[in-house]
C-alpha cells in the first residue's frame, strides 16, 4: 500500500472517529420544517441537500405535509424510520425550543439552527443559553444559530436555507467564518474557489471555531483555512489547533473583526495603556505563524493563493506586464507594500531578450508586450524563464481576464504552456480588483494557477506569504527558563494585591537576571549625600511616595545631579511638594530609550509589549507584541520591526548599542512574563536604555492582579 493511500486511510478513519463527525459528516440528516413553498428556508434546505449526489440520506419533517417532490414527510423526528445523526432545523424563534427539545428526545447526535434565537418576550435564563444547556447534556454538536450552514464538498453534503450555486466544487480551501455574509459572498460569488469545507458557525452555541479547526485538519483535501473571527470563545484549543496547523503545514489565514478592548481607559501602567485592541490577537497570530489580513480582499486573494498546488520556492517575485504604465504601477506599490523583486540572472536576461520585441528590456518586472506578434508563444517563453530563474518565488503575470476576448484566451493558455514546463507557482493578477466569475479566471485557477483580484492586494498578500515562508525555515531555539523558586519568593508580596514600588519591582527585574542601576531609599537629605557619596556622582532622585505611579508627570524626577548642594536642593524642593520618601540611583550611561511592557490577556495570557521608551511610549505608534516566552531570535525579530530599530546602530555619532544585551534582556524579560502569569496584571520597564556596553532597565512598575 502506498504512503497516499495509508494517509487517506488514516484521514478516513481519523475524522469518522471525529467528534464532529455526526454534524459535519453525517450518514442521515432529517430537515426539520420541510416546505415545497419556492423563497423559503423550508424549499432551500431541500435543494441544497439533494444537490448532485449527497453521500447522505435526506429525511424531510413536517406535519403539515405527507410527501415533498416525490418524497415522503414524516409528523416529528422521532417518526423517521431509521435513526437522525444530524438534524436541520428549518423553524422559527417561536418553535425553537421544542424542536431542540423532540430533537434530543429522538436520539439525535447533531443539529444545526439557522434561526437567531431571541424571541421579543423571553424568560431568564434566555432560549440560547437554554438551548445551550440542553445540548451540553445530551452531547450534541450545534453549528448555529443564527448561521447559515456549512458546506462539506469533500463529503458531498451542503446544508443552507438557501440554494447554492450549481458551480461550487470541490477543492482545497476551508472557511470557517461568524459572519453569515462573508459565508456567502465568497462561497456564492467566485468560481475561482473550490471548497474542502465552509462553516457558518453563527453563535457557537455548543460548536466552536476551534472544534472546527481540529476537524479540517484532518481532512486530506485541506490546502489551506480562512478563519473570520469576531471572537475566540475557547481559547485553550484554538491555540491547540493552531499548533496543529503549523505542525502539518496547514496555512491559517486570518481576519479578525471586532478587536476587543483591553480596558485601557481602567490600566494603571503604560503597557496596559497602549496595548490597544488588537495586540493579543497580533501576538497570537505571529507566534503560529498565522496569516493576519486586514482586509476581505486579502483574506479572500490569500485564500485563491494558498488553494493552488504549489507553494513558494526561495526568492523574490517576478511579474510580466503587457503595460508599461501598469508595471510602473506594480514598482510603486511594490515598494509600498515591501515586497522585492527577483534579481534575475544574466542567463534568464538573455533568455528574455532572445522573445522580446525591438525597444523592451530584459528586466524584472517585466514589459512582454511590443508588437504582439507571436505573443502567445513568446510570452509563455518569457513567463517559463522568469519563473525558473533560481533567485524566483513564483512568476506572476499581472493583466485583466475576460470572457469571449481573444487575448485572454490567448494569455490563459500562455500561462497554462508554462504551468507545465516550470516547477515554480505561477499566478495571475488582475490590475483592477475584481469578483472574479469570468470563465478565463476560473480555467485559470482550476489547471493550478491561482488568479488574484488587484494587483495592490495581490502584493500586500505576497509579502505575507513570503514571510509565512520565511517563518516556516526559522530554526526555533530554546526559550529561558525562568530561575526557580522566584515566583514562589514572589508570590506572597505580590498576593497583597498593591502596585511594588520602583525599588521593589528592580530587585524583582534583578533577580529574573535584569541589568538595574545601583539604588537606595533614603527619607531626608542626610541620608541622600551620603548614599550619593557611596554609589558614586551623578545620581538620579525619584519621588518613591506610595500611590504616584508615572512619576514624570507629576515633577518627581531630578537627573544628573552632579554634587551634594544640588542633590540637597533637589531634596528639598521635591520632599516639600510630594514628600520626603525618595529613591536615590546612579545614573545610567546614555543610550537608546526602550520600554518593555508585560500585561495579562484574560483569553492567552502575559502579553510582552516592546516600543519606544521615555516620554515618547504613549506617543509613537511604533511597537511589538509576544506572547510570552519568546527566544532571543523572535526578541530580534520583533525589534528589527520597530521603527526606532535603526537607532540602535548608532546614529550622529552615538556608538551603537550592544544587541546581545538587548536580546537577552527581552528573552529574560519574556521568562519573568511566562513564570509570573496569574500573579501580575500589568509591568512597565521604561525606560530601558540601551548603550554600547549594556542593557539596563532604570524605572519599573509591577501592578499584581
Amino acid at each position: 500500500m502506498s504512503d497516499l493511500v495509508k494517509l487517506t486511510s488514516a484521514n478516513a478513519a481519523a475524522l469518522q472517529a471525529h467528534r464532529l463527525a455526526p454534524l459535519l459528516m453525517p450518514k442521515r440528516v432529517a430537515l426539520v420544517g420541510a416546505s415545497p413553498k419556492e423563497g423559503t428556508v423550508g424549499s432551500g434546505m431541500i435543494v441544497a441537500a439533494t444537490m448532485g449526489e449527497p453521500a447522505t440520506e435526506i429525511a424531510l419533517v413536517n406535519p403539515n405535509y405527507k410527501e415533498i417532490g416525490g418524497r415522503p414527510v414524516y409528523p416529528s423526528l422521532r417518526d423517521v424510520p431509521q435513526p437522525v445523526d444530524m438534524a436541520v432545523l428549518g423553524v422559527s424563534n417561536e418553535r425553537l425550543e421544542a424542536a431542540v427539545q423532540d430533537a434530543i428526545a429522538a436520539g439525535v447526535k447533531a443539529l444545526t439552527i439557522f434561526a437567531s434565537g431571541y424571541l421579543e418576550i423571553d424568560l431568564e435564563p434566555r432560549l440560547t443559553r437554554r438551548i445551550a444547556a440542553m445540548a451540553r447534556e445530551a452531547g450534541i454538536q450545534i453549528c448555529g444559530g443564527n448561521c447559515m450552514g456549512f458546506y462539506n464538498l469533500s463529503y458531498g453534503l451542503r446544508v443552507c436555507g438557501f440554494p447554492p450555486p450549481p458551480w461550487m466544487r470541490k477543492g482545497g480551501a476551508v472557511l470557517l467564518t461568524h459572519s453569515g455574509s462573508v459565508y456567502s459572498g465568497i462561497c456564492h460569488n467566485d468560481k475561482r474557489m473550490g471548497w474542502a469545507l465552509a462553516i457558518s458557525a453563527g453563535q457557537e452555541l455548543t460548536t466552536t471555531i476551534a472544534d472546527y479547526l481540529d476537524f479540517a485538519l484532518e481532512m486530506p483535501e485541506a490546502r489551506c483555512i480562512g478563519v473570520f473571527l469576531e471572537t475566540v470563545r475557547d481559547p485553550a484549543n484554538f491555540v491547540a489547533g493552531l499548533e496543529k496547523a503549523r505542525e502539518r503545514d496547514i496555512p491559517v489565514i486570518a481576519l479578525k473583526v471586532g478587536k476587543t478592548a483591553a480596558s485601557a481607559a481602567k490600566a494603571v501602567s503604560h503597557s496596559g495603556a497602549i496595548a490597544g485592541n488588537h495586540a493579543a490577537y497580533a501576538a497570537l497570530f505571529d507566534r503560529h505563524n498565522v496569516i493576519e489580513v486586514e482586509t476581505l480582499d486579502d483574506f479572500a486573494n490569500a485564500l485563491r493563493l494558498y488553494s493552488g498546488p504549489r507553494r513558494l520556492a526561495a526568492g523574490g517575485i517576478a511579474t510580466m506586464h503587457d503595460s508599461g504604465g501598469l508595471l510602473e504601477l506594480t514598482i510603486d506599490l511594490a515598494e509600498k507594500r515591501g515586497v522585492s523583486f527577483a534579481p534575475i540572472s544574466e542567463d534568464t536576461k538573455r533568455k528574455l531578450a532572445a522573445r522580446l520585441d525591438a525597444g523592451l528590456e530584459p528586466t524584472n518586472p517585466l514589459d512582454a508586450w511590443g508588437t504582439g506578434k507571436d505573443y502567445e508563444a513568446a510570452m509563455g517563453d518569457m513567463m517559463t524563464a522568469l519563473a525558473d530563474d533560481p533567485a524566483t518565488a513564483c512568476g506572476i503575470f499581472c493583466v485583466e481576464t475576460r470572457d469571449g476576448y481573444y487575448l485572454s484566451d490567448g494569455y490563459a493558455a500562455l500561462m497554462e504552456n508554462a504551468f507545465a514546463r516550470t516547477d515554480k507557482p505561477l499566478l495571475l493578477a488582475t490590475n483592477l480588483g475584481s469578483n472574479g466569475s469570468d470563465g478565463v479566471a476560473q480555467r485559470l485557477t482550476e489547471h493550478g494557477i491561482p488568479v488574484l483580484s488587484g494587483v495592490d492586494s495581490a502584493l500586500s498578500v505576497m509579502k505575507l506569504a513570503l514571510r509565512h515562508r520565511d517563518r516556516i525555515a526559522q530554526p526555533r531555539l530554546d526559550v529561558p527558563a525562568a530561575p526557580k523558586g522566584l515566583r514562589e519568593k514572589w508570590a506572597p508580596r505580590l498576593a497583597r494585591g498593591e502596585p511594588l514600588d520602583e525599588d521593589a519591582s528592580l530587585a524583582l527585574l534583578e533577580d529574573y537576571g535584569l541589568q538595574v542601576p545601583k539604588r537606595h531609599v533614603v527619607g531626608s537629605a542626610d541620608q541622600a549625600v551620603t548614599w550619593a557619596q557611596r554609589l558614586g556622582y551623578p545620581v538620579a532622585l525619584k519621588t518613591a511616595e506610595p500611590g504616584v505611579h508615572h512619576k514624570s508627570d507629576v515633577g518627581g524626577v531630578k537627573l544628573d545631579i552632579r554634587d551634594a548642594a544640588q542633590l540637597r536642593a533637589a531634596y528639598d524642593e521635591m520632599a516639600q511638594r510630594l514628600g520626603p520618601r525618595m529613591l536615590l540611583t546612579r545614573m545610567v550611561d546614555k543610550g537608546t530609550e526602550l520600554a518593555l511592557g508585560g500585561l495579562h490577556d484574560p483569553q492567552f495570557g502575559m502579553l510582552l509589549i516592546l516600543g519606544a521608551g521615555g516620554t515618547l511610549i504613549e506617543m509613537l505608534d511604533d511597537r511589538a507584541f509576544a506572547l510570552a516566552p519568546i527566544d532571543e531570535l523572535d526578541a530580534e525579530r520583533k525589534l528589527d520591526s520597530l521603527k526606532l530599530r535603526k537607532l540602535l546602530g548608532g546614529v550622529r555619532g552615538q556608538k551603537p548599542a550592544h544587541l546581545p544585551s538587548i536580546l537577552m534582556t527581552i528573552a529574560r524579560f519574556s521568562a519573568l512574563l511566562a513564570d509570573l502569569d496569574g500573579l501580575v496584571a500589568e509591568i512597565d520597564v521604561n525606560p530601558l536604555i540601551a548603550g554600547p556596553g549594556a542593557c539596563m532597565a532604570v524605572d519599573a512598575l509591577i501592578v499584581p492582579r
